[in-house]
């Protein structure tokens, strides 16, 4: 007797953050050490006097990177700092970190040098320890994960879900940068492909590489906060895009959210290429992903303290109207927001 094969579900159809919901579901904390599990950008764990974070991150060649145009050095700074930004949106600070990597025998020794030498740079920089990890070979290209430890006063970790009604939404430095440094790599890519040897057109656009491929964690950000004695009702790092993060803080919250484009921080140099692009810039803030910016949420009792801080940008409110995430453009009319970042089991 023939087995009926079952049904089949693609992952592309739950996305990344579907699949998680799903194998992650049914788990329940067992020990009283383990505050906070899965569902947020570190899991918590007390340990006597202070809260440990903890957070992994996993980076592969052809899917996360591409080493036409990457280089080696900064994609080991960047795989750095990328996980210090997970501890940052948790209000904590990045301690130790380790590497476990895997590679093709198409890399020498002193590829995988200087991939340690921009890990190595970003711990230097964020007083991070690198202490331990893993390698091993493998048959199709480069992957690197990386677990990076972080630690936190007990009651002071902030948490996505903490959104309350009346909130400002805050949003760090400018957003877009990254997604159109990006495409304008990809396009150079692609000349080059069509005409080797053909010199890439950068001039003029150190800023948006360098925040596609050397971005930095804001610690700044978190180090103001506390200076000043704000502590975020809920908080997050822009890795997916402003849309995809804000809808993250608002389900987990309960909490609907009102964004005005008007207020969206976009950076010049963002705003023209991505016109010669022909893209909106709004649509690059709001989809692009990769900026590492820190999207938080706070006490309206709070807005003096920030009102002019230079590295902050209030964007919006949160609202008591669940499932309502929307967009007032310029011309007072609303949208609703939609995730449309990154899907990693989506085909690109």
């Amino acid at each position: 007797m023939f087995q009926q094969e079952q049904s089949k579900t693609e992952l592309k159809q739950l996305g990344e953050f579907g699949l998680i919901n799903h194998l992650t579901s049914t788990i329940r904390l067992q020990n009283t050490s383990s505050i906070k599990g899965v569902g947020d950008d570190a899991a918590v764990i007390r340990q006597h006097e202070k809260d440990l974070l903890v957070s992994t991150d996993m980076l592969l060649e052809g899917i996360h990177f591409d080493l036409t145009y990457v280089p080696l050095k900064h994609l080991g700074y960047k795989a750095a700092v990328v996980n210090f930004s997970d501890i940052y949106a948790m209000n904590g600070k990045p301690e130790q970190l380790t590497v476990a990597l895997a590679c093709s025998n198409r890399f020498p020794l002193e590829a995988i040098e200087q991939i340690y030498e921009g890990l190595l740079l970003a711990c230097n920089e964020y007083g991070v320890d690198l202490v331990g990890g893993d390698t091993a070979s493998s048959k199709a290209g480069l992957l690197l994960s990386l677990t990076i430890i972080g630690a936190v006063e007990p009651g002071k970790a902030v948490y996505r879900s903490g959104a309350k009604t009346g909130d400002l939404i805050v949003v760090s430095g400018d957003l877009g940068g990254a997604y159109m440094g990006l495409q304008l790599l990809e396009r150079e890519k692609a000349v080059f492909m069509e005409t080797p040897g053909a010199q890439p057109d950068l001039q003029g656009f150190d800023y948006i590489l360098q925040r596609q491929l050397r971005p930095e964690a804001r610690r700044d950000v978190v180090e103001f906060l506390a200076e000043n004695a704000i502590q975020p009702n809920a908080m997050i790092d822009i890795s997916d895009g402003l849309s995809s993060e804000i809808l993250h803080l608002c389900t987990q919250s309960n909490t609907g959210c009102r964004v005005f484009e008007d207020k969206l921080p976009i950076d010049p140099t963002t705003v023209n290429l991505a016109r010669e692009f022909e893209i909106d810039p709004t649509v690059c803030a709001l989809n692009g992903g990769e900026d590492y910016e820190l999207l938080f949420t706070l006490p309206q009792e709070h807005f003096e303290k920030i009102r002019n801080c230079p590295l902050l940008s209030i964007i919006g409110y949160i609202t008591d109207t669940p499932n309502e995430h929307l967009l007032v453009d310029k011309s007072g009319n609303t949208h609703h927001l939609t995730a449309q970042g990154w899907n990693a089991f989506e085909k690109k």
